[in-house]
């Protein structure tokens, strides 16, 4: 193409995008609707990623708190819950600087609310930080804490005084008084800014902690921050053969192994915040279209005036990168805020389930340009056929009303056939899946099936209501909601995504909390359950024994181990809590016989599905080896909602032949009077803290606020895609109802009253909406049932009762039948207040 033609070329593209503008200047409602839907799709979509990618980032840099991550820890052996302080001392008196002494426990305040604490040598944890952090917080910008900070009492910090660490958002939560009490004492809160990680810990200096937790010498884990192999040689060196019987060496994964725990958590939650980036795709491809309709003359007009098809094309594609770089920016800023929001639900979360604290959020450029990319990408494609076919429309005429329709039909039905063959597709393959990813992208391609069926169900629908409508207006109104499918088809399809979404989770998460609930009311059948500190266990026992009011008293052995490289638990309990606290899933015949025989041992439900064993399969762990024994097979498998790690369970003459520790790691009483009391007893006469006791309905409370607080992201992101899909109705009303002013006024001309108008075409979008809804259910039904019996199986081990629950079902209906009336009702009141007679007048031009 020569200079003259290129620049002749670029002058059109010009002219016409500022035809364009005018054009929108004139009808801004019509670009507003495609940047609110792509504002609405970005927005969700980067709230939920930099969430995400900041918790993935956090499990690589997790610090112990105000130190950089360990490389190496030196842990209690089995049996043992405590390193002695004198370890610690001997490393740092050895020269070896980079190791951290960290006590961990749980305390009570005021209120009986337990709470999990840290406490570190602050001192060696700041100079650590000192030395290893400086070139990251340079690059960064971040925040570093300096052992001189004039925030910091360092000296009544290391002097035992009440002082204690949280992060500035933490404390204003839980001590807006700059005071709390914990286990009797009053501590003094000191708030540091939310930039240095510390989350909703707790961290006080290391003589405090032993002090709340009554553990003078005794550490949790020694943190080591230098090269393992070179650490792990020095202390070999430095610690006789009997000395180190009494700590092992645990080689850290720099977040692998939360990564991989909580991977389906994280997929989950991109899954949402795709499903709400459709449908704000939805909402600006309505946009696109409505606006392209309202164009078809202008288009054409263009064309007769010398403006060639290329050049219109790419100045309708230009302007699609405008409106898309636009409303991307604003969703980007948007969505940071979001993800601002998101992450305390998020952090307590992983807190709770998975020991996982989050980092201060970061944000990145790259993602604004990849939801850009993306965004482009997926507009380009819904789009390129529609202005391709408006592009080269015949010049002579615009389609006529009725080519429009038989379009429309044309493209229903194909939507029907492709979303039949998707579905088969789907069915086809779901036997076959036994990764929870695999099933994840089948139900993928399930959500996207779904909305294809929904315009032609919506047409037989329609039809068999028309059959039974009253003749005359109400025929009518039946009659032309068959034609308002095709221009409110998109709007539907983000609504019943939205409600299918949002019952298939209600249908979860119920089926879940009544399967949960069930559970551990088998699971803790003692009124109280306690663990003392080891060398306190015999004498707690006794003291149980002794006292006339405890019926029965039970114990619980617990040794960590491993199975194919990864962590699990190996227990027993007494005979009595054997049978009655697990909820068997599968055994064989005379189980419980050859159990406390010896002959075979139990496994829990999530390690038989992760490593896909069954009844009678052979499982080696190493204490087997160690004890010279023949590994056992598999007699039972049972249902564990606690945790989605492994657990096996051995008969305690097994647990005998192992040689594995003789005092139990927990007791459980029953107590035939008040509660209260026996706490009483053991606090004073052992004595015992309130945190190294567990009331069972206290139990119960705190694991279903657990369980609220995991799944309340989810259901804040449901209920915000459903918002998305309202708004995308409200948009694609007001401008059916602005396009479909003639057709009223001539019925206004006819004798139609206004009242009558408003109650036709609010009818007529209710009746479509109604139809909507009642296809949501059965959709939204398949939708939960894949959640529960595929991925959530596959992905934690737990298999869950569905459960039917008709009035959360009600519930999502009702409020998007009241949401869809605002969004029908104030567009119709807005147009009909205007003359209805102009109408045809400007319909005539």
């Amino acid at each position: 193409m020569s200079s003259p033609v290129r620049r002749q070329h670029g002058l059109t593209i010009r002219l016409s995008l500022g035809v364009f503008a005018r054009h929108y200047l004139k009808s801004p409602l019509q670009a507003g609707a495609i940047i609110l839907g792509v504002i609405l799709a970005v927005t969700l979509l980067i709230g939920v990623r930099a969430t995400n990618e900041n918790a993935v980032r956090s499990y690589s840099e997790a610090t112990e708190l105000l130190s950089q991550r360990a490389q190496l820890l030196l842990t209690p052996i089995s049996g043992q819950k405590s390193v002695d302080e004198s370890v610690y001392f001997t490393l740092r008196q050895a020269g070896i600087t980079q190791a951290l002494a960290v006590l961990t426990g749980t305390v009570t305040d005021d209120q009986g609310q337990r709470w999990d604490i840290q406490a570190s040598d602050l001192v060696a944890a700041l100079s650590i930080q000192a030395k290893q952090s400086t070139p990251k917080h340079a690059a960064t910008g971040s925040k570093e804490l300096s052992l001189f900070s004039a925030d910091l009492p360092l000296a009544k910090l290391l002097s035992g005084a009440p002082y204690i660490l949280m992060s500035e958002s933490f404390s204003a939560q839980v001590a807006p008084q700059g005071t709390i009490e914990l286990n009797g004492c009053q501590l003094n809160v000191i708030s540091l800014s939310d930039e240095l990680g510390l989350s909703n810990a707790i961290l006080m200096d290391i003589s405090l902690g032993q002090k709340l937790l009554n553990q003078a010498g005794e550490l949790s884990y020694i943190a080591l921050f230098a090269n393992p192999n070179h650490l792990t040689k020095q202390i070999q060196k430095l610690f006789n053969q009997q000395t180190r019987q009494h700590f092992i060496f645990t080689l850290q994964d720099d977040g692998e192994g939360l990564t991989s725990l909580t991977r389906s958590f994280h997929l989950n939650l991109t899954a949402m915040s795709l499903l709400a980036f459709i449908v704000g795709l939805f909402i600006a491809y309505n946009g696109v279209r409505y606006s392209l309709l309202k164009r078809q003359k202008l288009l054409v007009q263009l064309q007769q005036q010398g403006v060639p098809q290329r050049a219109l094309l790419l100045a309708l594609l230009f302007e699609l990168l405008i409106l898309v770089l636009i409303g991307s920016l604003v969703g980007f800023i948007l969505g940071l805020q979001l993800s601002h929001w998101l992450q305390p639900m998020i952090a307590l979360t992983l807190e709770q389930l998975y020991g996982a604290r989050l980092m201060p959020g970061a944000w990145q450029w790259s993602w604004l340009y990849q939801a850009i990319g993306l965004t482009l990408f997926a507009a380009l494609l819904a789009c390129y056929p529609l202005f391709n076919t408006l592009a080269k429309q015949p010049l002579a005429r615009c389609a006529s009303r009725f080519e429009q329709l038989v379009h429309a039909k044309k493209q229903q039905l194909r939507l029907f056939f492709i979303g039949l063959i998707l579905l088969t597709v789907a069915a086809g393959l779901f036997p076959l899946t036994q990764d929870y990813q695999h099933s994840l992208a089948l139900i993928g391609v399930v959500t996207i099936a779904m909305p294809l069926l929904l315009p032609m169900v919506l047409q037989v629908s329609l039809s068999l209501v028309e059959r039974v409508a009253q003749t005359g207006l109400w025929q009518y109104a039946v009659a032309e909601s068959k034609e308002l499918i095709a221009p409110l088809s998109l709007a539907m399809m983000a609504m019943l995504l939205a409600l299918t979404a949002n019952i298939s989770m209600n249908t979860l998460v119920g089926s879940f909390e009544i399967t949960l609930k069930h559970w551990l009311d088998d699971r803790l059948y003692a009124d109280l359950y306690i663990r003392p500190p080891s060398d306190k266990m015999l004498e707690t026992q006794a003291l149980l024994e002794s006292l006339p009011y405890v019926s029965a008293v039970y114990g619980q052995w617990l040794h960590s181990t491993h199975y194919q490289s990864a962590p699990v638990s190996l227990m027993t309990r007494d005979a009595h809590s054997l049978r009655n606290s697990n909820q068997i899933k599968a055994q064989q015949a005379d189980h419980w016989q050859d159990f406390f025989n010896a002959k075979v041992l139990m496994i829990s439900e999530p390690m038989a599905i992760k490593y896909r064993l069954n009844i009678g399969d052979t499982i080696a762990l190493p204490e087997f080896d160690n004890a010279s024994l023949p590994a056992l097979p598999i007699g039972a498998i049972f249902y564990d909602y606690g945790s989605p790690k492994g657990q096996v369970i051995i008969s305690q003459t097994t647990w005998q032949q192992l040689d594995l520790p003789v005092p139990p790691s927990s007791i459980a009483a029953d107590y035939d009077n008040k509660i209260s009391e026996l706490e009483s007893i053991l606090q004073n006469q052992i004595p015992l803290s309130a945190a190294q006791m567990y009331n069972q309905s206290k139990i119960k409370q705190r694991a279903m606020q657990i369980f609220k607080r995991t799944f309340s992201i989810t259901l804040v992101l449901n209920s915000l895609t459903l918002l998305v899909a309202a708004v995308g109705l409200f948009s694609a009303c007001l401008m059916l109802t602005q396009a479909r002013q003639a057709p009223l006024a001539r019925l206004y001309a006819l004798g139609v009253s206004r009242m009558q108008l408003r109650t036709l075409v609010s009818g007529q979008m209710l009746l479509i909406v109604l139809l909507t809804c009642l296809l949501a259910l059965p959709t939204g039904a398949i939708l939960g049932y894949l959640l529960i019996n595929k991925v959530t199986l596959q992905a934690f081990g737990w298999s869950i009762a569905m459960v039917w629950d008709w009035l959360a079902y009600f519930r999502v209906l009702v409020i998007a039948l009241v949401v869809s009336a605002f969004a029908v009702v104030l567009p119709l009141l807005w147009q009909t207040r205007r003359p209805l007679i102009s109408s045809l007048q400007q319909e005539a031009l």
